[in-house]
């Protein structure tokens, strides 16, 4: 009996950061609502902070002018001018645009990582790494899936 309520509360708790981080957003849906708007894997990706597979996004060889949109709410994010090839298989960017993402840190691997997200409904782009291009040092490598592009 112990060993159940332990395994049982164990369980609430590591859902617990994701709800009070779900309530943060201006932008908010039911799962049920994400999943009809969605696809598998972008629900997935989005929602639940999976990664596409390497390459398999038109966008990464996408360099018309534009910008980078959330799938989850069309909120402005990357520019098409901060994008780069960065050799990864996914698309890269060096800055996001001002109030466009937030960031946490991530630790489902065995080293910490800075997870980006869509400021305004939270969806999971990506992650944030320290091997990018000047004028920022930085390289968001993000989902193609999590982005839709409308060309100016």
């Amino acid at each position: 009996m112990k060993r159940r309520h332990f395994i049982a509360t164990a369980t609430a708790a590591t859902a617990l950061p994701q709800v009070a981080f779900a309530a943060e957003f201006e932008i908010t849906r039911t799962d049920t609502q994400w999943r009809a708007m969605l696809t598998k894997l972008q629900y997935n990706v989005m929602r639940h902070e999976a990664t596409e597979r390497a390459g398999s996004s038109p966008l990464d060889k996408n360099y018309a002018d534009g910008t980078y949109i959330c799938r989850g709410c069309d909120l402005p994010l990357y520019p098409s001018t901060t994008k780069y090839d960065s050799g990864t298989g996914w698309p890269s960017f060096y800055q996001s645009l001002p109030n466009a993402i937030g960031t946490k840190r991530d630790r489902r691997l065995i080293f910490v990582r800075t997870e980006c997200h869509c400021r305004r409904c939270g969806s999971h782009l990506g992650h944030i790494f320290d091997d990018g291009p000047k004028p920022t040092g930085k390289r968001h490598c993000l989902n193609g899936v999590s982005l839709k592009f409308v060309a100016t």
